[in-house]
């Protein structure tokens, strides 16, 4: 498994499997071109494909064919490419995507695609037993050649950040992670509870923010054997691959990491996109690495052990996402709630794979809430608490209904020091000359980035997160 951050997306599967289709709509989510090769033909051929066909017979398409893609595929500006279902028959092609493409089989089988394209104008879909025989022949080729599978929209966009969200995905490990020497380093807790299958060296962490810390990084770093080619593996919850990944992210100049996220809010949101980080006593993930890990494997069956506790924390990921979404994602059974999530995330970080621009968005309500979180220092007020708070005081200052979050998440005002919470407010790290620049929503779905408001407007609704 690998991910498309540099490189082409290309998806392949047989006539009617709706590459087309979808790949439109992922390049839309991902912010890139999209490259129909055979539109690509018809248009610089001025001829469509049943007639190169007829005029010009199947060898000599396929030789068109396969210097339109190896020329798509060798343009340095990564793209969403929809190849033609036969484009797998070509050897230099395949030896191309290998090289130049994260590939991903889109998924369809025999009779659903001759529902949608028997009997139509496609050449090679005119008898349905020879259709069927076609299909078989290639359905070894689609299976040597894809990285990963999908069937929709979101499956595709998951692929694409090298992200498996699946029941059982723990088992599938060993598959996920690079070949050479590994490295565990996980959640005290977690490890007594799901010990990865793997056979490597394991560095325990203790749970939550202590985690994040310079000198457990140290630790770490001190510990680690690994050379250059090695994988460190992160098993725990957000804190945990946070912390872990900014040691990959450092140790040896760099180094590849996979995340097994164990919690809900590392699921949905801390372990997806490439942020590492640790805290300063001055303010949380002061000091990180954007270090996106090689694949990140999403067993929602992991969180059948979690405390209610850790459950709601991640919750308040999940009602964020919902809200730049425009969706109530938050009402979705587990594991599809999950993987909605883990998508809409994938797909603003390739977008904004270094936070440029857009990605800032996924900060909603986390300016207020990492203040919070600072003057308490690091104690009693867990993330997710702080969180809810902080999208309460986000809704607010946008002037939209906060039923969501008070009827899920039901926040509390916290006792922590007002002038702590400003200060760390005022040195947030999106903050400009000492501004805050928040986060807001025009409307629920239309988030708006670096927003400033008077000093008094935001300290009242940093106030009224703070109990008398």
């Amino acid at each position: 498994m690998a991910h498309a951050l540099d490189r082409h997306l290309a998806l392949i599967g047989f006539m009617g499997a709706g590459k087309t289709t979808l790949g439109a709509q992922v390049a839309e989510r991902l912010g890139r071109r999209f490259v129909d090769l055979d539109r690509e033909l018809e248009r610089s051929l001025r001829q469509t494909i049943p007639e190169l066909f007829e005029q010009r017979g199947e060898v000599e398409f396929r030789v068109l064919e396969a210097e339109a893609t190896m020329a798509a595929l060798r343009n340095e500006r990564p793209a969403v490419l929809a190849l033609g279902g036969g484009a797998v028959e070509t050897p230099s092609i395949r030896k191309a995507l290998e090289e130049h493409a994260l590939t991903v089989l889109v998924e369809v089988d025999a009779a659903t695609a001759w529902s949608r394209v028997g009997g139509s104008r496609r050449p090679l879909a005119r008898d349905e037993a020879s259709f069927r025989a076609l299909f078989g022949r290639r359905e070894p080729l689609y299976a040597e050649v894809a990285e990963a599978t999908a069937k929709d929209v979101d499956g595709i966009v998951l692929a694409a950040g090298g992200i498996v969200v699946e029941q059982g995905a723990l088992a599938r490990l060993g598959e996920l992670v690079p070949e050479g020497e590994l490295e565990v380093i996980g959640d005290a807790t977690v490890l007594g509870l799901h010990r990865p299958p793997l056979e490597a060296p394991v560095h325990a962490l203790r749970g939550g923010e202590e985690a994040k810390s310079l000198g457990a990084v140290e630790r770490l770093w001190r510990e680690l054997q690994l050379d250059r080619s090695g994988t460190i593996v992160a098993f725990g919850g957000g804190c945990t691959t946070d912390s872990a990944g900014f040691a990959a992210a450092t140790f040896l100049r760099g180094i590849d990491w996979v995340a097994v996220p164990t919690t809900l809010v590392g699921q949905v949101d801390a372990a997806i996109g490439g942020k590492t980080a640790v805290n300063l006593p001055e303010g949380k993930n002061l000091v990180g690495a954007f270090h996106w890990p090689v694949s990140t494997a999403i067993d929602p069956a992991l969180l059948e052990t979690l405390p209610e506790t850790e459950r709601r924390a991640g919750m308040a990921e999940v009602v964020k996402t919902g809200l730049l979404a425009g969706e109530p994602l938050w009402e979705l059974e587990p594991i599809e709630l999950v993987r909605r999530c883990a998508a809409f995330k994938a797909g603003v970080c390739l977008r904004d794979p270094h936070e440029q621009g857009e990605r800032a968005v996924l900060n909603l309500g986390h300016t207020f809430a990492h203040a919070l979180e600072a003057a308490g220092h690091y104690r009693g007020l867990g993330h997710g608490e702080a969180v809810a708070l902080g999208l309460l005081a986000a809704l607010r200052l946008s002037g939209l209904e906060t039923s969501a979050v008070e009827e899920v998440l039901g926040p509390k005002p916290v006792r922590v020091s007002r002038d702590a919470a400003w200060a760390a407010l005022a040195r947030d790290k999106k903050a400009r000359n000492g501004t805050p620049r928040l986060v807001l929503l025009e409307a629920l779905g239309k988030p708006v980035s670096g927003v400033e408001l008077p000093e008094q407007r935001v300290r009242a609704a940093l106030d009224e997160l703070i109990a008398d």
